[in-house]
């Protein structure tokens, strides 16, 4: 693509991210209407992850924050409040990207502390999302994971992943490499709705072909399944036999959470094209987080039933892998090779 229309705009204007430290410059450009780029030097690409969050990794990278993908149920919709931005229309268009992300993660993996575990990608929002097909960050931060020999695992919506389907065959024969999809419903009229930047199902669909005809697994996240939207048993059924019919190693599936942030878009979406669900919602949720106790244990009762009528019965492979670390090589004479010299 040609970007000679871009239109950079000098860090301090209005349109640069004062609140974050960094900025190089904010781009617009007519491929992207709409869609603001601020360019950051991040000091460092990995992001420890709390012991008490409960997540089964224990670090992160994210290229990106806010995502064109413009999900309404995103939960990482919060983060962008911490840079003085709304969680609404800002997330969705005021993009911040980690340009030299590559290269520090290479420089932070080659550190003697570094202890090889497990890094996530896609946690917060989209490492191919549409911004990626601009700034192609992602080759770079694969094959720096690759080299250090650090186990990862990549969760997208993005078709963009394709693209880098050979790099992350050769990959994953350095180290181990966990590949996630996320895909919760079929109907391409409320997909455009719920998450109107993001790739077709049908698209995703293909995607998981792909990589699985690239000889790798493909694991499905099947969230956020949406009440009195996509929990019928039609939509389920659907859903897992469209999986099934792809190829997809293992499905994960779970109820809607509306966390701060996400809550008021969701809502707010929900009052304009459901208006309808309101008042259910209201009642559902009682202004919190999650679902009522009784409807979590009533949709996890379904799904287990089509997760077992299309052969996806058993533990969830993406999260089983996803917290291990690889332990550090070592030389013939039995000591540890220092990293950063793997390969």
């Amino acid at each position: 693509m040609r970007w000679e229309a871009q239109e950079p705009k000098a860090a301090g204007s209005e349109d640069a991210l004062l609140a974050l430290q960094g900025v190089v410059r904010s781009v617009r450009t007519p491929e992207f209407a709409g869609i603001t780029f601020h360019e950051v030097i991040a000091k460092s690409a990995l992001n420890k992850v709390g012991k008490t969050s409960g997540m089964p990794f224990g670090w992160t990278i994210n290229p990106y924050r806010g995502c064109s993908h413009a999900c309404v149920y995103c939960f990482a919709r919060k983060t962008h409040s911490y840079l003085d931005l709304d969680t609404g229309a800002d997330f969705d268009s005021q993009l911040v990207v980690k340009t030299n992300a590559g290269e520090i993660l290479r420089k932070e993996l080659a550190k003697p502390s570094w202890q090889f575990e497990h890094v996530a990608m896609g946690t917060n929002t989209d490492p191919y999302q549409r911004a990626e097909g601009r700034y192609k960050l992602m080759p770079d931060i694969i094959r720096a994971l690759a080299d250090s020999g650090t186990p990862f695992s990549i969760l997208t919506k993005g078709t963009l992943l394709a693209r880098d389907l050979p790099l992350l065959a050769e990959a994953s024969q350095q180290t181990s490499i966990s590949m996630g999809i996320s895909l919760a419903l079929l109907d391409p009229d409320l997909a455009h709705r719920v998450e109107p930047g993001t790739p077709s199902p049908k698209a995703r669909l293909d995607l998981i072909r792909r990589i699985r005809d690239a000889g790798m697994d493909c694991n499905v996240m099947a969230m956020p399944i949406l009440p009195w939207l996509t929990d019928g048993d039609e939509s389920l059924d659907a859903l897992f036999s469209a999986l099934a019919d792809a190829g997809a190693t293992s499905v994960t599936a779970g109820a809607l959470h509306l966390r701060p942030g996400a809550r008021e878009w969701y809502r707010e979406w929900l009052a304009r094209d459901y208006p309808q669900l309101s008042a259910r919602y209201d009642q559902l949720y009682d202004g919190g987080t999650y679902a009522s106790k009784e409807y979590r244990q009533w949709l996890a009762g379904r799904i287990t039933h089509f997760k077992k009528r299309h052969g996806f019965a058993g533990k969830n492979q993406f999260l089983a892998t996803r917290g291990a670390a690889r332990p550090a090589p070592k030389t013939a004479a039995g000591l540890p090779v220092a990293a950063g010299t793997l390969f």
